[in-house]
């Protein structure tokens, strides 16, 4: 037997074997980039509130090939943060009501965030939120990724939606 041909053999049969599953490897869908990566927020603004409650607002974007669903949001200016929209109730009155499953926002697309429709509701405000300042929200979205952004915060008379279970949203300060 002639082991210089069986060597050559082998070689070549592990070198086709490896370029085989180079191109398997190759041909394998990329690794979805991070929700947090692809979305970003312009003209974001939070309203000026003595304490209480407080909304914030913006235009969201997801430059992404899937959509990107934002599930929560923290800051440090409120012990706890929802994420909201605004239905128009049976009667005709607008209500706001925490939003199920979150923020979508279609890929390639975005989202507003307004007063009178879907926002980022911060409750329980840790002190009071005066123009000028600055607020710090994180984004989680439902992949677990993160998206950090600061919001000044401006003086608005509006956004006095009720809650759908009767709370008036009047009650936010409107320094």
């Amino acid at each position: 037997m002639n082991t210089t041909v069986t060597r050559t053999t082998a070689l070549a049969a592990l070198l086709l074997g490896g370029l085989s599953l180079a191109a398997c490897a190759g041909s394998e869908a990329p690794a979805a980039t991070p929700a947090g990566d692809d979305v970003w927020i312009e003209d974001a603004w939070i309203k000026a509130a003595d304490e209480g409650m407080s909304a914030g607002f913006g235009l969201l974007f997801n430059s992404g090939d899937a959509d990107a669903t934002v599930v929560s949001a923290t800051t440090d200016a409120a012990d706890r943060m929802e994420l909201h929209e605004t239905v128009e109730s049976e009667t005709g009155e607008m209500l706001m009501r925490e939003i199920d499953g979150g923020f979508a926002i279609p890929a390639g697309s975005g989202l507003e965030l307004a007063p009178g429709g879907s926002h980022l509701m911060l409750m329980d405000l840790t002190g009071p939120l005066e123009a000028g300042d600055e607020v710090s929200i994180t984004l989680t979205f439902d992949d677990d990724s993160t998206y950090s952004f600061d919001a000044p915060v401006k003086d608005y008379s509006g956004a006095n939606e009720e809650y759908g279970d009767g709370h008036d949203h009047s009650e936010m300060d409107h320094g």
